[in-house]
């Protein structure tokens, strides 16, 4: 399928890009500002979804080079979890173009609750490094599979399990965190486009418009990120669950 791309719509999918690639970038949620735009100019939500990972890859792409530049991922450190999270991607993204994903609403909302209530009442967390409550290799392999899937077969809010994950069972900061969240979401958003490619589920005309602002947006929230810190960091990361609560909530329950 194609859409009539007038300059409108052209520069309505580029600035959602670039917001979508800077907020994901500090945070995570792009998916919570490009997917609604994608299903409003009337693309089927299979189609939607697979160019969403078309445009996100490049956002994650540009985001981990900034955070791996000034030293805030290891990739050799993170490969385990790089490795689990493309297995689990893939398996989701292909039960995704076969299944309606709707069930999972009626969870994920609740989980993120319980992810935004930990946060703010944890008002240290992610400010410094702490012990690891977890084995490296053992909480790879379980978020990088449950994650990994989770992000191709539904994904809002993938970002911010992510970033909850590491700061508490691997005890990272929210710099750091922000950082090794990028590569995994990299890892699952270009596993997941393959499958969908493979599926015949990505716009391309869409998906590469909003990727030029995504790799823009990435690259400028990466460095605003590293740059402002872990209280900034988590005043987004705060917004961004709530928003996507929120969202899910209406999407879900009242619409």
């Amino acid at each position: 399928m194609d859409i009539h791309m007038t300059a409108e719509i052209a520069a309505l999918l580029f600035i959602t890009g670039l917001s979508a690639g800077f907020v994901d970038a500090i945070a995570g949620g792009g998916g919570l500002i490009a997917l609604p735009v994608l299903l409003s100019i009337g693309l089927p939500p299979q189609i939607a979804l697979g160019t969403n990972k078309l445009q996100g890859t490049f956002g994650t792409l540009a985001s981990s080079y900034q955070f791996f530049r000034k030293g805030q991922v290891d990739f050799r450190e993170a490969m385990p979890g790089i490795l689990y999270t493309f297995v689990g991607a893939a398996a989701g993204t292909t039960l995704v173009q076969n299944i309606s994903p709707s069930f999972l609403g009626y969870m994920v909302p609740v989980l993120l609750v319980g992810v935004f209530v930990y946060t703010l009442f944890s008002k240290s967390l992610g400010y410094e490094r702490r012990p690891p409550k977890m084995a490296s290799r053992v909480f790879y392999t379980v978020f990088g599979l449950a994650l990994g899937f989770y992000d191709g077969f539904f994904g809002p809010g993938a970002g911010s399990f992510w970033m909850a994950a590491f700061c508490v069972f691997l005890g990272f900061d929210l710099t750091r965190s922000a950082g090794f969240t990028r590569a995994m979401n990299f890892t699952s958003n270009l596993v997941s486009l393959a499958v969908f490619i493979l599926g015949g589920n990505v716009l391309y005309s869409v998906g590469l418009l909003m990727a030029a602002g995504q790799f823009i947006g990435g690259r400028l929230g990466a460095n605003l990120a590293m740059k402002k810190g872990a209280g900034f960091i988590r005043l987004v990361f705060l917004t961004v669950v709530a928003a996507t609560v929120a969202r899910l909530v209406y999407v879900t329950y009242l619409a």
